[in-house]
């Protein structure tokens, strides 16, 4: 009897992390789907061993619920892991099942740690590692381990548009090897890789500073039109 109580209660708890797990996810997505479009402008900085990438600056587009277009004139090595992707999957609550894990204290913010696994085999996410604060409903870091990416990190500050889930700054650590990049990086990278070998798993940094959001301004659907 003693044992089949302790096992219901093994039973009970998982429950209940789970729905705090999924408690969790959705209060940060109920933040995100107050967002019907935003415009902002983006600074894009790189930092890739060995290989020099300008700063670009860019022009970013986003409408429910998967429009997402990016405008720029220079070279915009822009991870849609941490803008759409992300946000796209979790907002599909029966894609994915939710466990509640560790606190962790991340730039001063206490954060849970929600590890999220994609229910489809085909998912393009294998696993979200979510650190989201119980207080305010942010997302402070991502850990993604991706089928074409790797391992991507994302850290998240906030600015003026906390109330949308909207960040003022992401910065990206990835895995250089398995990382998409923009065409003529990559052929940089490939020329490196003859003359100096990259170690396994070495990482590169890129950071998204936004500015100048517009939110809920009724973007057309003719922005996204591909030219």
């Amino acid at each position: 009897m003693r044992i089949f109580l302790f096992l219901l209660g093994l039973s009970c708890l998982g429950y209940v992390n789970a729905q705090t797990a999924d408690a969790l996810i959705q209060s940060v997505v109920a933040k995100i789907n107050t967002v019907n479009d935003y415009k902002a402008e983006l600074q894009i900085k790189a930092a890739i061993p060995f290989i020099k990438v300008p700063i670009a600056d860019a022009t970013i587009y986003y409408k429910k619920t998967d429009k997402f277009k990016v405008e720029s004139k220079g070279i915009a090595i822009l991870p849609k892991q941490g803008l759409s992707d992300l946000t796209g999957f979790l907002s599909n609550t029966k894609s994915y099942s939710a466990i509640l894990g560790e606190d962790k204290t991340i730039n001063e913010h206490k954060t849970k740690l929600v590890s999220v696994l994609p229910s489809a085999e085909n998912s393009e996410i294998i696993l979200a590692k979510v650190y989201i604060s119980p207080t305010d409903a942010l997302i402070y870091r991502t850990v993604l381990t991706t089928k074409s990416s790797g391992t991507v990190s994302i850290d998240y500050e906030y600015n003026h548009n906390k109330q949308y889930a909207l960040p003022s700054k992401l910065t990206f650590n990835v895995d250089i090897k398995k990382f998409k990049m923009p065409k003529s990086v990559a052929s940089d990278i490939r020329n490196n890789d003859k003359k100096k070998k990259y170690k396994e798993n070495e990482k590169g940094t890129i950071v998204l500073v936004f500015t100048s959001y517009e939110v809920n301004k009724g973007l057309s659907d003719a922005i996204f039109k591909e030219d």
